[in-house]
């Protein structure tokens, strides 16, 4: 019987921390999310939201938060909150908080930061683009439906 303390495992999940599939200084190897991340961050960080949320926030509020923290009040909280859903990606992923903690990595990088938890997910098998629910519709399509009988069931 497993502790109330750890986690149930998933077949494939990690059991201890891993790497993230890029470094943070790897912007450049993906120039879409590259510019996506430099030009409209709130859009970028939106879209990683939502899909760290599993689809219970939505990535044009999010985005919209994160753009009035980090522009209107030009004091820096949008990397705070941004900080936050990095843990998150960290937890679901069970990846490794390096290079530094996670405050710390979107404080003094938070472009480059983006971007990597963007890359991430484009790794794990997200179209990032296309939100959870695309991506949840996408997934759904190869499940196979109970073939319809005509006639109905007949011994």
């Amino acid at each position: 019987m497993a502790s109330a303390s750890v986690p149930a495992q998933y077949p494939g999940q990690p059991t201890s921390e891993v790497r993230w599939s890029t470094s943070l200084f790897h912007c450049f190897s993906d120039m879409h999310s590259c510019c996506l991340t430099f030009w409209c961050p709130c859009v970028a960080f939106g879209r990683i939201s939502e899909i760290a949320d599993k689809g219970s926030s939505s990535c044009g509020g999010n985005g919209l938060l994160y753009f009035l923290l980090q522009s209107l009040c030009l004091t820096g909280f949008g990397c705070l909150y941004s900080c936050t859903y990095r843990a998150k990606l960290r937890k679901l992923y069970m990846l490794e908080e390096s290079p530094c903690g996670d405050c710390c990595v979107h404080c003094f990088c938070e472009l480059c930061a983006l971007c990597q938890e963007y890359r991430e997910l484009q790794n794990q098998g997200f179209d990032v683009s296309a939100g959870w629910d695309g991506n949840s519709q996408k997934n759904n399509q190869g499940v196979a439906m109970a073939p319809v009988v005509e006639g109905g069931m007949k011994r």
